[in-house]
């Protein structure tokens, strides 16, 4: 549970976003994905990070592709030492921020509970327990020193009053809090002021840090929901400050759909999707998949092996599977998550298995997902690409985010020749603990 903020006695993400007002219906609200990259001279440079000073050794799989200097590159044989690693505890600070010309209608305790703990579940959950996110929402409003229509908050946000808005709401901040203390923070504005535009909600990079508590600040997550909020928005946003990439696309007029890459299977695709559990790759990045459980399929002979859902986690840790009505038995959870098949130099076509469990309890199709993974390509650019194997149908309209990959795994009995690369994959059965046996055959 949020626990509170503790007061201080003395002294002081690429523009990325998603956003949906609603489930579906009418083409949903949209943020944006643009990249800002500016220089400023005032206060702080905000820009993209395409890498950091040193790197840490990661993954020595002959399939972990190499990070490249694209932003939130899928690379992962090394670690991007600029953000936290989810591999400990992290502690995150909320702090409210009111303004000079609107009384706020909710209390920070509202606003909290608005994200909490349901984005701390689903990272415990989405980790296997490895990870757990401590969040300490201050308690009361901090009022910033100019009207909320002063800061001209946007989707494609101005740097200079984004810049104005943070040195503002930092320096309002800094009597109370210790930002010493915190490997994450959160800046949370009053949702009804009348500057406040919930599409600017995002994570903000910072070229040249901010400096708090002898703390170098790189990052900030501006909150300006509405309340209720987004379903699982800060989720997303928080995926960034540990190098997610965005895997939606943004169409260049605004209007098309944004979902097309990975649809429903990813909550970096969408935060309002039916299987919102981070991808396997996304796990192995983050350091929550063991190197026995992936597989880098190389001989030119088929391999077989069993793949466990990659939502079942270790017996009584987070994301276990259990007690969730109508979902077959599972075992241990420390088997096989993710199959690799290498296929250049900075891409690979990634083999997992989906079950509706745990994050994924409301997902549509059950099955084996084939999706394609690139390091060299730019956050929103297209880095992953969920390959669909029955591209005549489509399954939950109405629900899915993109119908049309809903029902992209491969299901028992079925076998699917991945397009443009040759690799074969076969579905032979599905055991009695849940787990899929699968066939590889590289071209």
């Amino acid at each position: 549970m949020p626990r509170q903020l503790p007061l201080k006695a003395l002294g002081h993400d690429a523009l990325r976003a998603l956003g949906r007002a609603g489930m579906r219906g009418a083409r949903p609200r949209l943020r944006s994905t643009a990249a800002v990259v500016t220089t400023l001279s005032a206060v702080a440079a905000t820009s993209i990070l395409t890498g950091p000073s040193a790197a840490e050794p990661f993954a020595a799989s002959p399939c972990a592709l190499r990070r490249t200097d694209a932003h939130h590159s899928e690379g992962l044989d090394t670690w991007n030492t600029s953000y936290p690693q989810p591999t400990r505890p992290l502690d995150a600070v909320l702090v409210f921020l009111a303004f000079p010309d609107s009384a706020p209608l909710t209390t920070p305790a509202e606003l909290a509970a608005d994200h909490f703990p349901a984005t701390n579940r689903f990272y415990e959950q989405a980790s296997y327990g490895r990870f757990t996110l401590r969040t300490h929402p201050l308690r009361h409003w901090i009022r910033m020193p100019r009207p909320s229509t002063a800061y001209a908050m946007s989707r494609d946000w101005n740097p200079r009053k984004r810049a104005a808005y943070l040195d503002d709401a930092l320096a309002a901040a800094d009597p109370e809090v210790d930002f010493s203390r915190y490997d994450v923070v959160y800046f949370v504005a009053d949702p009804d002021a009348p500057g406040v535009d919930s599409d600017a909600t995002k994570v903000v990079n910072l070229d040249i840090p901010l400096q708090a508590d002898g703390k170098e600040i790189r990052r900030v997550v501006t909150v300006f929901e509405r309340h209720p909020p987004d379903r699982l928005v800060l989720a997303h946003e928080t995926g960034h400050v540990f190098d997610l990439p965005d895997l939606y696309h943004r169409p260049v007029d605004g209007k098309g759909d944004w979902d097309t890459y990975v649809g429903d299977w990813d909550l970096m695709g969408s935060q309002f999707a039916l299987s919102p559990d981070l991808f396997a790759w996304h796990k192995w990045k983050l350091g929550w998949l063991d190197p026995r459980q992936v597989t880098c399929v190389r001989s030119p002979e088929p391999a077989r092996l069993t793949l466990e859902p990659v939502e079942v986690g270790p017996a009584g840790a987070a994301g276990a599977g259990e007690g969730v009505a109508g979902s077959p038995p599972f075992g241990l959870g420390n088997g096989t998550k993710l199959a690799v098949v290498r296929t250049g130099s900075d891409s690979a076509l990634a083999v997992e298995a989906r079950a509706q469990l745990g994050n994924d309890v409301t997902g549509c199709r059950e099955g084996v997902l084939v999706y394609r993974v690139r390091s060299g390509v730019d956050s929103g650019g297209g880095s992953v690409q969920v390959i669909d194997a029955h591209p005549r149908t489509g399954a939950c309209a109405g629900t899915s985010v993109h119908p049309p990959l809903a029902d992209a795994p491969i299901d028992v009995g079925e076998t699917f020749t991945v397009p443009g690369d040759g690799v074969r994959v076969e579905v032979e059965n599905r055991t009695a603990s849940g787990a899929y046996t699968v066939k590889i055959t590289p071209a």
